[in-house]
């Protein structure tokens, strides 16, 4: 059962694009198909993309692409991001999958590579260190490589099943199958899912920082450094030949 949203989900301040390097005007990012913001106060560390493009219900077009592509590049070297959340600003749509509208009009040869960064889109989102979070409104965040993904993510019988009879999912038989943790009833405003995944986002930022976890690692590895395994294992790389590891 979900446990009741407190004072922290307080009205959110106005859009704009967070303070990075290459980052657009207030007023040049309000075009943009692609926003981000860095929220502030106790819920500093949590950074919001917003997915701007109404008139395509969010399709995945090259635009949309290039500029996600350029945020999570940004995002990536942002320290002070450790929880991610995606959100839509058109009300009843999250994503509504690959712009074919739009892909009618490649040639064979710009599918392929507008593909090819869509799958690139899609394993940077998954591998993103910052990433902590995908907030849905009406479902997932869909993309190219879903025939790899999906096994690994169910099982290989499982998602036969899925992709050979095209089933479409609710929210809760989703949850059931474990594509999702959460399945919320939406509220009057539509916005039932983001108040989740904030709640989550605001569990998340207590543990342990991105410098704290660094000066931890930092402190381990300073104890191999003196190790005889550690320098058998540096000659035998520089001598080409299998370590001989004593376990000291």
């Amino acid at each position: 059962m979900l446990r009741p949203l407190t004072s922290a989900l307080r009205l959110l301040r106005p859009w704009k694009p967070l303070q990075t390097r290459g980052c657009a005007s207030d007023e040049a990012a309000r075009g943009r198909e692609i926003q981000v913001r860095a929220l502030e106060g106790p819920d500093q560390g949590i950074t919001e993309i917003l997915m701007n493009r109404p008139r395509a219900r969010n399709a995945l077009g090259n635009v949309f692409v290039s500029e996600l592509l350029e945020a999570l590049a940004q995002l990536r070297e942002d320290r002070q991001v450790r929880v991610l959340l995606f959100r839509s600003a058109v009300k009843g749509v999250f994503c509504a999958g690959a712009d074919l509208k739009e892909r009618e009009q490649m040639s064979e040869a710009e599918v392929e590579v507008f593909v090819q960064r869509l799958r690139g889109m899609m394993t940077e989102i998954a591998s993103t260190a910052v990433m902590g979070l995908i907030e849905t409104t009406r479902g997932l965040l869909p993309g190219a490589g879903g025939t790899q993904r999906l096994p690994r993510c169910l099982g290989v019988a499982l998602a036969k099943e899925l992709i050979f009879t095209g089933r479409r999912l609710s929210g809760t038989q989703a949850q059931v199958l474990g594509l999702v943790n959460h399945a919320v009833a939406q509220n009057e405003e539509g916005n039932a899912a983001y108040h989740r995944a904030r709640a989550l986002a605001q569990e998340i930022l207590p543990q342990v920082d991105i410098a704290s976890g660094m000066a931890i690692e930092g402190i381990c590895y300073a104890q191999n450094i003196p190790t005889q395994d550690r320098l058998e294992g540096m000659a035998a790389f520089r001598e080409k030949r299998p370590p001989k590891f004593v376990g000291k």
